[in-house]
């Protein structure tokens, strides 16, 4: 796989050659600019993943170069100034920044949110299976497995066991539920609590104290990744149903 290719767009020289050393090193391909025009005419012709800002250039204001970046293929941008307070950071973001660095800050910060942000720009694959040891969630056949037995799940409740384990653990709300399972569903709060309940009935070992769907107190569920693993049972055996009659809605 070729480098990931970053552009420097940085009015100090020293720092902007350091930059570009410490980036080198670590394995990018780095192409530095001096100016707004220098950097317009790099950016045209290399069309890097991300771009590395400053925020006030001799030539012009390095915001406005970034409203010019959204309206090319979309780099990431990190944006590096020394204007510290709020409004320039929410300045900063709201003129598309993906990042805001503010000078001066230490080299390992500096390249982990590079790092971070070129992570999010590399190609996944989506996976066919969630595997989560006992549980898999088979997202071509919409069929949920555990324990190697078939679990007969309806349409709605496979979206919303989805939902919930895409999100790695973290808490989900019931609008986002809502808004994330089932986009055309009315706007009603109980139909996730409905769904819940009938999803632990078919999933938890014991659906009164639930361990993989959890509630998180004034927030909403999350999926407890750390149990969803050996030792993982049905409270029920249902009997297998083939008829997934329902596509799952693209998920926002």
């Amino acid at each position: 796989m070729s480098a990931v290719c970053i552009q420097i767009v940085e009015g100090n020289p020293h720092l902007r050659s350091l930059l570009g050393w410490h980036l080198q090193q670590v394995g990018y391909s780095v192409y530095q600019s001096a100016s707004l025009q220098q950097a317009k005419d790099v950016y045209l012709n290399r069309k890097p993943q991300l771009v590395v800002l400053d925020s006030d250039l001799s030539d012009g204001n390095g915001l406005e170069f970034c409203r010019w970046l959204r309206q090319q293929s979309q780099p990431f941008v990190l944006i590096l100034s020394a204007r510290s307070t709020e409004s320039d950071i929410v300045a900063g973001l709201r003129a598309g920044a993906d990042d805001y660095l503010t000078k001066p800050f230490g080299m390992q910060e500096f390249l982990a949110r590079v790092e971070a942000l070129t992570r999010r720009s590399r190609p996944t694959v989506a996976p066919a299976i969630l595997d989560y040891g006992d549980l898999k969630i088979d997202l071509v056949q919409r069929r949920v497995h555990l324990k190697h037995e078939l679990i007969d799940l309806t349409p709605q409740e496979f979206s919303l066991l989805y939902v919930l384990a895409q999100a790695g653990g973290l808490p989900l709300s019931r609008s986002e539920l809502l808004r994330k399972a089932w986009p055309d569903a009315i706007d009603n709060h109980r139909t996730v609590d409905t769904h819940v309940l009938s999803l632990r009935k078919k999933i938890e070992v014991d659906p009164r104290q639930p361990n993989l769907i959890q509630t998180v107190r004034n927030v909403g569920y999350r999926f407890n990744t750390e149990v969803a693993g050996p030792g993982l049972v049905a409270a029920s055996n249902p009997s297998p149903n083939h008829n997934h009659r329902a596509a799952m809605h693209s998920l926002s």
